[in-house]
């Protein structure tokens, strides 16, 4: 599995896409805000020759959304997120307000729900789900056995972990999975976070101060 990064937004967002040898491809937490960004994120997908077949949230806070109704639109796709989080695309214009950004409309509400141990495929590739809350109650990270690639969103960053000063947050929770489901994995493991460089899993297990 190959993972592509575009960063957008004020927030410097990290939009993943997915893709393995099949041309087929994976986009993780879309978050163009302009019609700038959007020509930028589907000429990269035509450039390369893909085909989005899935839209994966790690969650539905707005910096991860600014670019779904784009997304779902011009690709014909359903987004894939944890129930937990569906509460904030209808907060997602009150909560953009409170950063001085206004937006005209809500996001499109994922319909496809995901929990815990469940498997994503597109292509040759499996990603499996792994409901990590505590920066969001319905926070996921999705991992690839075979290629040892963990997405991460804002669960884990090089250095650091999600913030949980905001609603439905909880540093317990948060530092909890990460020990439990994420520490486990491979030394090795390659993570990709929602914002900042990638890092490894031996990495934060010897650097990261919060862990």
């Amino acid at each position: 599995m190959k993972v592509s990064i575009l960063t957008f937004n004020p927030f410097s967002e990290n939009t993943l896409i997915l893709s393995d040898e099949t041309g087929e491809c994976v986009i993780v937490d879309p978050g163009m805000m302009s019609e700038g960004d959007n020509a930028r994120f589907s000429g990269f997908i035509e450039e390369k020759g893909l085909k989005p077949v899935k839209i994966l949230q790690t969650h539905l806070h707005l910096d991860h959304v600014f670019g779904l109704k784009y997304v779902t639109e011009r690709y014909g796709l359903e987004a894939v997120a944890h129930k937990d989080d569906l509460h904030l695309i209808e907060m997602h214009r009150d909560y953009a307000y409170n950063f001085g950004i206004v937006v005209q409309s809500d996001p499109p509400c994922p319909t496809i729900l995901i929990e815990e141990g469940d498997v994503v495929t597109f292509g040759n590739t499996q990603l499996k789900a792994l409901h990590i809350p505590g920066h969001s109650l319905g926070s996921l990270a999705y991992y690839n056995e075979k290629d040892k690639i963990l997405i991460a969103g804002d669960v884990l960053f090089r250095g650091s972990v999600g913030r949980t000063d905001l609603p439905g947050g909880d540093h317990g929770s948060l530092i909890s999975g990460i020990i439990n489901k994420l520490m486990v994995l491979p030394d090795d493991v390659v993570v990709y976070p929602g914002h900042g460089p990638s890092t490894t899993i031996g990495e934060e297990k010897l650097h990261n101060p919060y862990l």
